[in-house]
């Protein structure tokens, strides 16, 4: 299986404050520390941005995509990533730039249990993590299918597609905490997520 990820980070970061993508984490910078960790699992990555987004210096196999749809949520950036990531990859872990806690074990067993889906997304009973699943690109067109028909909710994509949803109990023999599940919205998570990584916290 070729493998790849998909990491948007062309959201508004409205309750940060400021650009999440852009954040501080020890000597890296958010969206650094998000695609160096899943390099030691994919070879490829694709970082979905939108079209001014300013970005940070990211490594020789980072693919910066600018996102084709403006205000039209994640589901466009989804659909923007699959696509690019189409040509050369099976499948892509797909995430936010705002999980610095993410685990590459975590990652590792995602991919395992995609099997012959078209998506495994982990779920906890209730919510689903759409942000944290593996995609076949392939569900480019259901994506694009979907915001054809103002449909802007990534959940329907996994729901409308031939999708898994694996327990979060499958996952924790990977990551026994559920970091990698962790975002980073606000300005207290992120200290928090400081503090866990045994990082600095800002004064």
């Amino acid at each position: 299986m070729r493998r790849g990820a998909v990491i948007l980070c062309g959201g508004h970061s409205r309750r940060m404050g400021q650009p999440k993508a852009l954040l501080p984490f020890g000597d890296e910078l958010m969206l650094q520390r998000v695609c160096r960790i899943l390099g030691e699992v994919v070879p490829q990555l694709f970082v979905v941005a939108a079209q001014a987004q300013e970005l940070p210096a990211l490594a020789p196999n980072v693919t910066i995509v600018r996102d084709e749809y403006e205000s039209l949520g994640p589901l466009a950036g989804i659909a923007t990533g699959l696509g690019t990531a189409r040509a050369t990859c099976d499948a892509v872990f797909l995430t936010a730039c705002d999980v610095p806690l993410l685990k590459p074990a975590f990652v590792e067993r995602m991919f395992d249990l995609l099997e012959d889906h078209d998506a495994a997304v982990p779920t906890d009973g209730e919510h689903v993590h759409v942000l944290s699943g593996v995609y076949r690109p392939l569900l480019e067109d259901a994506a694009r299918d979907l915001l054809n028909n103002n449909r802007r909710r990534p959940l329907f994509l996994v729901e409308e597609s031939n999708s898994v949803l694996i327990p979060e109990t499958d996952l924790k023999a990977a990551d026994p905490e559920l970091f990698s599940l962790r975002n980073t919205n606000t300005p207290e998570e992120h200290q928090a997520a400081l503090r866990i990584a045994g990082q600095p916290t800002a004064r």
